[in-house]
């Protein structure tokens, strides 16, 4: 007879597996770029210039006192961003 045990870090690490928008990490928080979501073709190719592709790391390292910017180091510069076009960027957390 074979059982299966399912250990409770397992659950999380898979849910944590998932993209989520730039704009839910928190001061701090690393991620992978994964997939732009732009709403229009120029703000996705104005991200891409601005260095955010695919494979980029990024750590959010402040919010605006309001909520709005957001402020995140990529390719070893500061650049900031408006919570909506944050929201269009997914990343993989990293660890």
């Amino acid at each position: 007879m074979h059982l299966t045990v399912h250990h409770p870090d397992a659950v999380t690490t898979r849910q944590n597996s998932q993209p989520t928008s730039l704009n839910h990490l928190t001061p701090g928080e690393r991620g992978t770029v994964e997939t732009i979501a732009a709403s229009s073709p120029s703000l996705r190719r104005r991200l891409l210039e601005m260095g955010l592709t695919r494979g980029t790391t990024i750590e959010l390292i402040r919010v605006a006192p309001m909520g709005d910017p957001i402020e995140i180091a990529v390719r070893g510069y500061r650049l900031s961003l408006r919570r909506e076009e944050a929201s269009s960027i997914f990343v993989k957390k990293s660890k």
